[in-house]
């Protein structure tokens, strides 16, 4: 599928930044006119995707995300979020409610909310090579009521 319009945005795994990801990602995804409640989705499971490379993939440096939005058959947004940190041993168990690596002031509940945001999620990581996470949500037009 080729993208009507895409952005790319790359920035340090600073905590800071997790909350310009989340506005970046809801302006961008505003020109498909989505609900409320789809821009608060959007914006969670971009917020966990971020939170996963500044607290598992980067835990005691700063490392390097980016996150790429694109535009699909002009209604489907395309999130993914990239980090080069330490990567995940094993992605199935990661994907399970409550496992977290991340200590006891973790959830683990990150890959449970994207999943039930998003239409579809897609992880691939290599153990020291990073982690990527795609989303993808289609935002259907809806017709205006006269």
């Amino acid at each position: 599928m080729k993208a009507s319009n895409y952005i790319k945005l790359e920035f340090p795994s600073l905590s800071v930044n997790e909350g310009f990801a989340r506005a970046a990602a809801a302006g961008f995804a505003a020109q498909l006119d989505p609900t409320l409640d789809e821009l608060g989705d959007i914006k969670t499971a971009v917020s966990e995707a971020v939170t996963n490379c500044i607290v598992h993939a980067y835990p005691e440096t700063i490392g390097k995300i980016t996150m790429r939005l694109k535009i699909l058959d002009g209604e489907k947004l395309e999130i993914c979020i990239r980090d080069w940190g330490r990567g995940i041993e094993n992605v199935e168990q990661a994907m399970q409610p409550m496992f977290t690596t991340g200590g006891s002031d973790r959830s683990g509940m990150g890959f449970t909310i994207m999943e039930s945001f998003m239409d579809k999620l897609k992880i691939k990581s290599s153990e020291g090579k990073g982690t990527s996470v795609t989303m993808s949500h289609i935002i259907k037009k809806r017709r205006s009521i006269r």
